[in-house]
């Protein structure tokens, strides 16, 4: 169905194409559809019972049209449950809340009255006037539709309806009768049609999952109305929760336009709001300083609890974020990891090295649980499925590099040759796999199936991708000095986040904050850059790490005060809230490495072919 439109199609203001009303019937339809009363004095004053009104049309409401925002209170009385005041609101201001033929539309609806529902609806469709004109009762039954509404659509959603409870009720008989006579012809939406054949042979027991239904019948109904109100003007027929939504944009809006927003508290609706600079995390609060040799790569756990860094020294640290203490310190691998990766119950770990390996850890007892040998180039990434009981490697090597393996080590799918992958992600739903190659492409897989999807050109090559919570957005880092925002489903970018410094390394960025309000990315200058993720502003730059590139970000998800940088220069940063008296002011002895730059440079051009 169309998202809720405003067109006044159908209604007093634009009639049908195929006719068009007279001045009488258009005063009637607007005394009748709109909601407005048709009870007024010879001064032209509201009265009702003897009480005295301003007129609805007297003033605005602060610039607001009255009426909408009368009706809107109405429907809001209802929902809060204060029927007897949002009745008395409508007979004081004069407004209804709906005009008589969506009255009487969603009560057939909700109660079942299926002919009568399409009485109203198939007159609804009908062109004004006729022979002999049309009178008030003709039009009080008509609802007022938005443009391009679709009569077989709206049919086809109530005989569906009426198709699965008598399928619900064990009709078997008359359920037929209803697919073959009324659904059928409609000719619309033939793929349902055939899906909902089906369910004649459904076990009763199953009928509910299988349609769809996730409630009793007085629930589907209600979701029906909800969609068939898609198509009526919203001028006659509120949307559901429509002052919820309204607040629920204000909120939104004030959140956007606020650049340290970093809460998952909502906003209070009694003041315009602000979040302070000093809660930011712009300190750093600690300096870990295990590593001898640049840290490349660094992440938090789901729970928070703990942090993994991994880097150019062959080692994985892993740390308990309450006191930073070492947990372990993995060092099997034989050449830099470059990448790690936490199962989603945080009980293992992947990890990715240049010896052309790839590793699996438990994550309490510090053993190696699987070595993923199969490479013949630098393991670049890993993704856990969302299950966790499966997992992707990517690499390198031109004949594997991309592997679908069981968490015991077998092989479950290797996609085709011919490309090397420098990053992988799957979306959070399970539904995509992810791979950024090395010839400047997005290639975009179906998770269950395996198949390729679509491949996404870029302007330039990316060295790392992260998917939104939401499966909805990844963030690509491209080495043209831009991190883009790109549409998963329609592969439009979003935004571009700009200022950061990348040209040939490899640099991870991620979002943040408590709702992903965020973009934060190091750079090759040795800063980090934090962008506001919804308005793209710049929030931020932080003097990162003493030298060389902060390769990679990672913001604790139980903690959206801290977040955790790796850096050339040895060190892994903690950054805390500006107001934190705790912060860190005698930093931790700084290591540095003689010809640190000449040396990534050599390790990240055999990494990524740059």
């Amino acid at each position: 169905m169309r998202p809720d439109g405003v067109s006044n199609a159908n209604d007093l203001s634009q009639p049908p194409k195929s006719s068009v009303a007279s001045p009488s019937q258009k005063v009637a339809l607007s005394r009748t559809l709109n909601g407005q009363s048709t009870y007024s004095n010879s001064n032209g004053e509201m009265k009702m019972d003897g009480l005295q009104k301003l007129p609805a049309n007297a003033s605005s409401y602060f610039g607001h049209d009255r009426e909408e925002v009368t009706r809107i209170l109405i429907q809001s009385l209802y929902e809060l449950g204060y029927g007897g005041s949002a009745a008395l609101l409508s007979k004081e201001s004069g407004y209804q809340l709906e005009s008589p033929a969506v009255a009487i539309f969603r009560r057939a609806v909700l109660e079942g009255r299926w002919s009568e529902a399409e009485h109203i609806l198939v007159q609804s469709f009908q062109p004004y006037g006729g022979a002999h004109g049309e009178d008030e009762t003709t039009s009080r039954e008509r609802l007022a539709l938005v443009e391009n509404a679709d009569r077989n659509e709206m049919l086809f959603y109530l005989r569906q309806q009426k198709f699965l409870e008598l399928l619900d009720a064990r009709d078997l008989g008359a359920a037929l009768m209803v697919l073959r006579h009324e659904l059928t012809p409609l000719h619309y939406d033939i793929e349902r049609l055939h899906c909902l054949s089906s369910l004649l042979m459904c076990p009763s027991e199953h009928l509910h999952d299988q349609a769809g239904w996730d409630g009793p019948i007085s629930s589907s109904r209600e979701r029906l109305l909800s969609e068939l109100s898609k198509s009526i003007s919203p001028s006659v027929m509120i949307p559901d929760n429509r002052l919820a939504t309204l607040l629920d944009h204000v909120k939104q809006n004030q959140i956007n336009q606020c650049l340290y927003h970093n809460t998952a508290l909502s906003p209070s609706l009694y003041s315009d709001h602000m979040c302070d600079r000093n809660d930011f995390p712009l300190g750093t609060k600690l300096e870990l300083t295990q590593h001898s040799d640049e840290v490349w790569h660094c992440q938090f756990s789901h729970d928070g609890t703990k942090l993994v860094t991994a880097g150019r020294d062959n080692s994985v640290i892993i740390y308990d974020t309450s006191t930073f203490d070492v947990i372990h310190k993995l060092q099997e691998h034989e050449a830099g990891v470059a990448h790690a990766v936490w199962s989603p119950d945080d009980s293992k770990l992947i990890t990715c090295s240049q010896d052309r390996t790839a590793r699996v850890w438990s994550t309490e007892t510090g053993r190696c649980l699987l070595t993923i040998n199969h490479h013949r180039q630098p393991v670049t990434a890993a993704v856990w499925a969302p299950n966790g009981e499966s997992f992707v490697t990517a690499s390198l090597d031109l004949t594997s590099q991309l592997c679908h393996w069981s968490v015991r080590g077998q092989p479950i799918h290797m996609w085709p040759t011919g490309f090397r992958v420098q990053d992988c992600a799957i979306t959070p739903d399970g539904r995509r796999l992810i791979a950024v190659d090395v010839e400047r492409k997005l290639r975009v897989f179906n998770f269950i199936t395996h198949e390729e999807e679509y491949i996404l050109p870029l302007k330039s090559k990316a060295t790392s991708i992260v998917v939104s919570k939401d499966s909805r957005h990844m963030l690509v880092n491209l080495t043209e000095c831009q991190i883009q925002l790109i549409d998963i489903e329609t592969r439009e970018i979003v935004r571009r986040f700009q200022g950061q410094k990348q040209s040939m390394f490899i640099i991870r960025s991620a979002f943040g904050g408590a709702a992903e309000n965020f973009v934060v990315s190091g750079s090759e200058d040795s800063r980090i850059y934090v962008w506001h993720k919804e308005n793209g502003t710049l929030v931020e730059t932080l003097e990162g790490h003493v030298s060389g590139c902060v390769n990679a970000i990672s913001w604790n998800p139980a903690d959206p005060g801290m977040f955790a940088s790796a850096g050339d220069d040895c060190l892994v940063k903690i950054w805390g809230r500006a107001s934190d008296a705790h912060l860190n002011s005698t930093p931790s002895k700084r290591r540095t490495v003689p010809g640190n730059n000449y040396a990534r440079t050599s390790a990240l051009r055999s990494t990524s072919s740059f």
